[in-house]
C-alpha cells in the first residue's frame, strides 16, 4: 500500500482534514509536527486529524520535507488543491510587492484626485500610501497620532471596486474614529455597519449586505462563519487595528478566529504603532495573519516583515521631545514594612521557579500585581476579602494616603494653580476612581474599562467625560486606566502634563496613552512633561528596566532611533497578561534585594 497524506478542506470550520494510509510508523511524525503547528489540532481517529488550514499552510514546509525523508505522497482533493494553489500565489506575491516599485507620488496625487479622495495626505502619508498600494498585504507601524487610518482608507479608495467589501477588527473604543475618519476621507453614501450584538443580530446585518463593517476582537470569534462566509462571496479587504492585540494568537480564540480569516481577503493590512509590546515574537501572528503560506518564527519575522511596513517615526511629525521625569517619592514606614514582607514571601514562593511551571509563574505574575498595588496605594488590598495581614495593613491605612497618592494630588494641585490641565494615570481601577474623588475640587473626572462609550451629549459616557475635558475650563484633572484610554482618544490640544501614579510591565499601554498628549497637531513649539512617580527599590525599578528594554527591542526591529523613552530623575521636595519570561526574572532579581 502507498504511503499518502489525504488533504480535504472543510469549509464550514475552514480546517484541513489529513487522513493517513500507509506504513504506521510514518503517522506519528506526522502528527507531532501538526499538534506543534497549533494548539487547535484535533485528533479524529488514529490515522487522521483536523487542524485550522492557516496552521496546515505554517507547517506545510515541514510536511513536505518529511514526504521525502520518508516516502509518503500529498495528495489534495479539488478544494484543497485550489486553496494551495491560491496559497502559492500569495507567497509570489510577497516575494513580489517585496521588490515592487511604489507609486511615484504625483500619479498617486492624481489618482486620488480622480477618486475624490477627500483628505489631503502629509509628505509621510504619501510616502506610506505608495509603498501599500502596490502590495496585497502590508502593513503600518507609524506612531500613534501619525494617520494611520487616513493611510488605510486611501489604500482601500484606490483599489476597491464597487462590490469590494472592508471589514475592520478593532477595539470597541476605536470605532467611533473609524466612523469620523470615512466621512473625513471618502465621499459615498456607505457608513460603517458595526457588527453587534448576538448572532442572530449580525446574521441580519450580514444579509443587507454592507460594504464596510466594523468588529471587536472579542465579538469576532463567535460570527466567524457568517463573516468569513459573507467576506468570500466576493473581493473584500481585512484590516487589523491595533494589531498587536493578537500577540497570542497561536493559541488563543480570538488569534486563531483571526488567522482562520487570513486566505480570506484580497488585501489584508495591519495597523499599530506598538506591534511589538514585549519582544519580537509579538510580531509572528500579525504576521502570519498577512502570509500565513511564509514559515515565520522568532528567529526571521523581523526580516521577513522588513519589506513589507511603512512607519512614520516621530521625528518626522516635527514634534517637540517629551521632557520625562522620574520623581523618587519614598514609601511611608508601616508602607515599606508591609513591602518587606509581602516581597520576602514572593521570594519564597518563588524559590526554584521553572519558566515551564505556567500556573507558578502567573502566581508570581500576581504577586508583581500585589507589589504595585502596595507601591501605588496599599488600600487597594483591603479590598481584597482573603488578605492575610489585616493588622499590619492597618498600620500603614492610619498612616493616611500613601506617599504617591499625596504626590500624586499635590503636583496636579499646582499645575492647576498654573492653569494648567492633567492626565493621570493609574493600572488600576480604585486608583482611577480614589484619584478623581480627591481631586473633585479641580473638577476631575475619571475613565476606565467600565465607562460605557456612547454619544459625547449622553452624561457619563467616555465620550462626554472627554468633551468637557477639552471644554470646562474647571475641569483641570482626567485620570484614566491606560487599557481602556490608551487608544482612540487625543488631548494634545489641551493638556500637555502627564503623571503617572503607577505603570505596569505593558509597553504598548504605556506608550499610548504617553501620546495621548504627544501627537501629530501639537501646537508649534508646545512642550511636554510626563512625570512618572517611582518608589526607590521597589518593583517600580523592575518596571522601568523592562519598559525601557521592550521599548529598545521595537526601536531596533523598527528602525526607529528616536524611539526611547528614558526619563531624567529628579527629587521631589497590572496586569497580568504582559508579565512575560524575562519580566519574571528581573522581577525575581529585585525580590531577592529583600530577602
Amino acid at each position: 500500500m502507498a504511503n499518502n497524506v489525504v488533504v480535504s478542506y472543510e469549509a464550514e470550520r475552514r480546517l484541513a482534514v489529513l487522513s493517513f494510509t500507509g506504513d504506521t510508523k510514518i503517522w506519528p511524525r506526522i502528527r507531532r509536527l501538526c499538534i506543534d503547528a497549533s494548539n487547535q489540532t484535533e485528533e479524529l481517529s488514529s490515522g487522521s486529524l483536523a487542524m485550522p488550514w492557516w496552521a496546515f499552510l505554517a507547517c506545510l514546509e515541514g510536511l513536505e520535507y518529511q514526504a521525502g525523508r520518508y516516502d509518503f505522497s500529498i495528495v489534495a482533493d479539488t478544494d484543497a488543491q485550489a486553496r494551495l494553489e491560491s496559497a502559492r500565489r500569495r507567497q509570489d506575491a510577497y516575494h513580489r510587492s517585496a521588490q515592487a516599485e511604489p507609486i511615484a507620488i504625483p500619479e498617486l496625487e492624481r489618482r486620488l484626485a480622480a477618486i475624490n479622495f477627500l483628505r489631503p495626505l502629509t509628505v509621510e502619508q504619501k510616502r506610506n500610501v505608495s509603498r501599500l498600494a502596490v502590495k496585497s498585504a502590508g502593513a503600518t507601524f507609524s506612531v500613534p497620532g501619525a494617520g494611520k487610518t487616513t493611510e488605510a482608507l486611501a489604500v482601500f479608495a484606490l483599489k476597491r471596486s464597487a462590490d469590494t467589501r472592508l471589514l475592520v477588527i478593532a477595539p470597541k473604543n476605536a470605532f467611533a474614529a473609524w466612523e469620523e475618519q470615512l466621512s473625513l476621507c471618502i465621499m459615498d453614501n456607505q457608513p460603517f455597519v458595526r457588527l453587534t450584538g448576538g448572532r442572530a443580530s449580525i446574521r441580519a446585518l450580514l444579509r443587507s449586505s454592507p460594504k464596510k463593517m466594523l468588529v471587536t476582537y472579542q465579538q469576532l470569534p463567535n460570527v466567524l462563519g457568517d463573516v468569513a462566509g459573507y467576506l468570500g462571496e466576493g473581493e473584500s479587504f481585512i484590516f487589523l487595528d491595533e494589531s498587536h492585540r493578537i500577540k497570542r494568537g497561536l493559541s488563543g480564540v480570538i488569534g486563531n478566529a483571526i488567522l482562520s480569516l487570513s486566505d480570506a481577503p484580497a488585501h489584508k493590512l495591519i495597523m499599530s504603532g506598538t506591534p511589538m509590546p514585549n519582544d519580537v515574537s509579538d510580531l509572528v501572528p500579525q504576521f502570519r495573519f498577512l502570509f500565513p503560506e511564509i514559515v515565520a518564527d522568532d528567529t526571521n519575522v523581523a526580516e521577513f516583515i522588513q519589506p513589507i511596513y511603512v512607519r512614520t517615526h516621530k521625528a518626522e511629525l516635527d514634534l517637540p521631545p517629551v521632557d520625562r521625569r522620574s520623581i523618587e517619592v519614598p514609601l511611608k514606614p508601616a508602607q515599606h514594612e508591609l513591602y518587606r514582607l509581602l516581597s520576602s514571601e514572593a521570594a519564597r514562593e518563588a524559590k526554584g521557579l521553572q519558566i515551564a511551571d505556567r500556573a507558578k509563574l502567573r502566581r508570581v505574575g500576581r504577586s508583581a500585581l500585589r507589589l504595585l498595588q502596595v507601591v501605588s496605594n496599599p488600600a487597594l488590598l483591603a479590598r481584597t476579602t482573603d488578605f492575610e495581614h489585616s493588622q499590619l495593613l492597618g498600620d500603614v491605612l492610619d498612616e493616611g494616603d500613601s506617599a504617591k497618592l499625596e504626590a500624586v494630588c499635590l503636583r496636579a494641585r499646582q499645575l492647576a494653580r498654573q492653569g494648567k490641565k492633567t492626565i493621570i494615570w493609574s493600572s488600576f481601577v480604585d486608583n482611577v476612581e480614589i484619584v478623581a474623588q480627591r481631586l473633585l475640587d479641580l473638577g476631575a473626572d475619571f475613565i476606565h474599562g467600565g465607562v460605557d462609550a456612547g454619544s459625547e451629549f449622553e452624561e457619563g459616557t467616555r465620550e462626554q467625560k472627554i468633551k468637557r475635558f477639552h471644554d470646562d475650563p474647571h475641569c483641570f484633572v482626567l485620570v484614566a486606566n491606560p487599557a481602556a484610554c490608551g487608544e482612540g482618544i487625543s488631548l494634545h490640544t489641551v493638556c500637555h502634563h502627564a503623571i503617572y501614579l503607577d505603570r505596569n510591565y505593558n509597553a504598548a499601554q504605556y506608550l499610548q496613552s504617553e501620546d495621548r498628549i504627544h501627537r501629530l497637531g501639537l501646537p508649534k513649539g508646545q512642550k511636554t512633561t510626563v512625570e512618572i512617580l517611582t518608589c526607590p527599590g521597589t518593583v517600580d525599578e523592575s518596571v522601568g528596566r523592562r519598559l525601557l528594554m521592550k521599548i529598545g527591542r521595537m526601536a531596533e526591529v523598527l528602525r526607529d532611533p528616536g524611539l526611547r523613552v528614558e526619563p531624567v530623575s529628579i527629587d521631589l521636595d497590572a496586569d497580568i497578561e504582559a508579565f512575560d519570561d524575562e519580566d519574571l526574572m528581573d522581577f525575581l532579581t529585585h525580590l531577592n534585594t529583600w530577602r
